[in-house]
């Protein structure tokens, strides 16, 4: 009986992930290929598949099957698939049915039209066309941290969404070590006076030309294009539609031979991991992700750890220089000097190793505002300018530069901003413990042998899917608790040389 009860529960949770695939594909095609004046039905889409995703998820029927699983002989030993299965699940399950099934349909439709009105209010630089809908964002994810329930914050409620049983004031708690960490490293970048060349990296670089050079770079550090593909966009992100159906996207700027590049790496490491999971469990925990911090802390591995360490680019610059004519009069010592180039920034996405979580730190701050009721959203442009004055010295001369920069509040992602720094730490713990373990990882990245690093991540993290929680993953991985040191040691030895020395 246990055996048949376990396939059922598999069977049925399967068969809800299809639900879930057609609305990462709608969402994908919105954000890829939709024209604009067909925002409006394809929120009706979203929303409709959205409840129906949710009313199966919920069905009572389903949770007694759950609950009589992790009752069964099956679940006996807490290691066994089917005791990951009953316990992950059974928390989904908990979770979803506090939902009423209108606000998620309701929260579906919102968050597809307030993606279109953020990008036009971007594109016009017009941030009071955008408020009423940021409003209407944050008063329904009020009401989903109430549905849900929390213990100490209402933002706990959705943090938890994104980083199972991480808890709102830890994660401050990390980021204010970082932030008293970073701060001062920061201001003796700034007043060391050392300035690298970054005009550069601001020439002629054919898009053309841009999409081939990062293309076989994701297929070089082993993004597998035969299960996946990548396409352009105006935010890069990446979504898995099915077992073999993984989407990158990226966004190119002739101007800038960065940009595109170093997204197209993020967004290859998300795939990477995706690509890595046990796909015989597709829909099921240990085919899935932990947390969006774990996703992240791949992403920024692959981003910033390898593709902006002296290792690769001494393999990849060589290679650019051969496709592309502006950078043939420039040295590896300029070139590496550019890319890892220190300077308080506006934009996020373009932001340095060392400044990017004190962006990160003034989003969790305002969001947190946000949803507490202690900052309206007409005030959110001052309150933004403040904090990048307070925390990084520099003042938005727009809202397009500034508080619309990017499109995560517009899609309800409001407790999603904190597992971007939590990935770096993940990331940097991560990649200290393979270079011990490798031992010889700079030779194999020198020579562009990335495989070592890829199966090294495989062993460690893509295929226990979700068997532990991150904090866990993390201990199991490196032998270490979380740890801001790794990270702050990683910038010490790579920027000491460029601009303390």
């Amino acid at each position: 009986m246990s055996a048949k009860l376990f396939d059922e529960v598999c069977r049925y949770a399967r068969q809800t992930a299809v639900w879930a695939s057609i609305d990462a594909t709608l969402g994908w095609d919105e954000r890829t290929h939709l024209p604009p004046a067909g925002a409006e039905y394809r929120a009706e889409q979203s929303a409709l598949v959205a409840g129906l995703a949710h009313q199966r998820w919920t069905d009572p029927t389903f949770g007694r099957q759950l609950e009589e699983l992790a009752a069964s002989p099956l679940a006996a030993d807490p290691e066994s698939d089917a005791a990951l299965i009953a316990r992950r699940l059974r928390r989904q399950y908990d979770r979803r049915i506090k939902m009423p099934k209108t606000l998620v349909e309701r929260l579906a439709r919102l968050t597809i039209l307030g993606q279109q009105a953020w990008q036009d209010a971007r594109q016009n630089d017009d941030f009071p066309a955008f408020r009423p809908i940021l409003e209407e964002v944050v008063e329904l994810k009020r009401q989903q941290a109430e549905a849900i329930g929390y213990d100490d914050c209402p933002y706990d409620a959705l943090l938890d969404e994104y980083e199972p049983e991480e808890r709102t004031a830890r994660v401050a708690g990390v980021l204010g070590q970082l932030r008293d960490a970073l701060t001062p490293l920061v201001a003796e970048i700034q007043q060391s006076g050392r300035r690298p060349n970054v005009g550069l990296l601001h020439r002629d670089f054919p898009v053309a030309l841009q999409a081939q050079f990062g293309l076989a770079a994701a297929s070089a550090i082993g993004f597998d294009f035969a299960r996946g593909r990548l396409d352009e966009t105006a935010h890069p992100f990446c979504t898995t539609l099915g077992p073999h159906d993984c989407r990158i996207t990226t966004a190119y700027d002739e101007r800038h031979f960065g940009s595109a590049l170093f997204s197209i790496l993020h967004e290859a490491g998300h795939g990477l991991y995706e690509q890595g999971l046990p796909v015989e469990w597709f829909g099921l925990p240990p085919g899935e992700a932990v947390s969006l911090g774990l996703h992240e802390s791949q992403s920024r591995l692959w981003e910033n750890f390898v593709g902006r360490g002296r290792p690769f680019l001494t393999f990849y610059f060589p290679l650019a220089q051969q496709r592309f004519s502006a950078l043939r009069d420039v040295s590896f010592e300029e070139f590496y000097f550019a890319i890892n180039d220190v300077r308080p920034s506006l934009i996020r996405i373009e932001a340095d190793e060392a400044t990017y979580n004190l962006h990160i730190l003034i989003r969790f701050e305002l969001e947190r505002a946000l949803l507490d009721g202690q900052l309206q959203a007409a005030d959110l442009p001052a309150a933004w300018n403040e904090k990048y004055q307070t925390y990084l010295g520099v003042t938005p001369p727009n809202d397009r530069d500034g508080v619309l920069q990017d499109v995560h509040w517009s899609a309800g992602l409001i407790g999603y901003f904190p597992t971007y720094a939590l990935g770096n730490l993940y990331a940097a713990q991560f990649f200290a413990q393979a270079r011990r373990d490798i031992g010889d990882l700079d030779a194999r990245l020198t020579a562009g042998d990335f495989r070592p690093l890829l199966d090294w991540l495989r062993d460690r993290i893509h295929r226990h899917g979700q068997r532990w929680s991150a904090a866990e993953l993390v201990r199991r991985a490196t032998g270490r608790e979380l740890s801001i040191e790794p990270l702050m040691e990683h910038l010490r030895t790579k920027l000491a040389p460029l601009y303390l020395s």
